[in-house]
């Protein structure tokens, strides 16, 4: 976090893709901001690269964080999938897995109400990455059991929650 309110000149609040573009400079992660209200970047996790995509919406004054794993979900697997999102989601306090409609795309979705301001700090910005990223991380195992495993929902989630003892 240091890295990163260093490298952040403006006050401790900005306009929430402002300070997003900001704080993937400050990290080096590759970034585009496509429009005024919309940013991607890659960010590096412990399973994956994973494609974050913030958008801003000024109107709700919302800004909506989308962490893409690149997995999709196959036809034939979207019962099964669909099964674990459900028991996943029980699991999260904040945020949930989904799969788009189109394209059967999974991601890990979160909004961020702002205040009247509609400005992001830069705490709460390197927060809900970190938990964008964390989450994501934390299921990923349990998405591969499902989706190229052919283990059931429960044991996958079951498998994917056993914390090791040590490191590798």
């Amino acid at each position: 976090m240091n890295i990163a309110r260093a490298r952040i000149e403006e006050a401790d609040d900005a306009a929430p893709v402002e300070m997003l573009c900001a704080l993937f400079e400050a990290h080096g992660w590759a970034y585009e901001q496509t429009v005024e209200e919309e940013v991607s970047a890659q960010i590096p996790g412990s399973w994956t690269t994973y494609q974050l995509r913030a958008i801003w919406r000024r109107e709700d004054r919302v800004l909506q964080l989308l962490c893409l794993p690149e997995i999709r979900v196959s036809d034939e697997k979207r019962a099964t999938a669909f099964e674990l999102l459900g028991l996943i989601n029980e699991q999260l306090w904040l945020g949930h897995f989904d799969i788009w409609s189109q394209g059967g795309m999974l991601l890990y979705r979160h909004g961020l109400m702002l205040g009247d301001d509609g400005m992001l700090s830069i705490d709460m910005a390197q927060m809900a990455i970190e938990s964008a990223i964390a989450e994501s991380d934390r299921f990923y195992p349990a998405f591969q059991f499902v989706l190229w495993g052919d283990k059931s929902p429960r044991a996958a989630l079951d498998a994917a929650m056993v914390d090791a003892a040590g490191e590798a």
